[in-house]
């Protein structure tokens, strides 16, 4: 139901997608721009270019990857737009000396993961976060399978080094 009407361009839909797929959205959004905000917005315009683009999705069994891809397309070109813009973060110090808990390793994780180029660091969420598998992530970033096997190796790579005093442990890459 959702993908027809999504395909007659029937505005009432954009609230089953948001309902079934704006936390998914908001949530990889926010994890490649790093701003609550902006994450709101990458979902609004996702929607909407969801609903203009409609017609184009053939296989209603893609909506869910479609949508990402969209997402993430948006997120890159928000990134880009706002390049010029330094933000400033302060980090806090652990609470515990020594003692680091999974909220501080995930909230180190997800900082160390920041630093990672805009591409790489799409290829990282969709994969980890929205648990898309490689060639889903190719193909919502469109590169080959191969790029984003190597974008993940290396995002791992870097991390782990970032991250080597930290007891967080990061997975391996999952293949297609």
């Amino acid at each position: 139901m959702t993908v027809e009407a999504l395909r007659a361009r029937r505005p009432e839909v954009l609230a089953d997608l948001l309902d079934q797929y704006g936390r998914e959205i908001k949530g990889v959004a926010y994890l490649i721009l790093r701003d609550d905000a902006a994450a709101e917005d990458v979902v609004a315009d996702t929607l909407l270019a969801a609903l203009d683009r409609g017609p184009s999705l053939r296989d209603p069994d893609a909506l869910r990857p479609w949508l990402l891809r969209i997402a993430t397309n948006q997120a890159l070109g928000h990134r880009r737009k706002g390049a010029r813009i330094i933000q400033i973060h302060l980090v806090p110090e652990p609470t515990t000396p020594g003692g680091w808990s999974e909220v501080d390793d995930r909230a180190m994780l997800w900082q160390s993961v920041a630093t990672l180029p805009p591409k790489t660091r799409a290829a990282v969420v969709l994969h980890y976060y929205a648990d898309l598998p490689v060639d889903g992530v190719a193909a919502a970033l469109g590169v080959s399978p191969n790029t984003i096997k190597t974008q993940l190796k290396t995002a791992l790579d870097r991390l782990r080094v970032a991250l080597a005093d930290a007891p967080a442990s990061l997975p391996e890459v999952r293949h297609a």
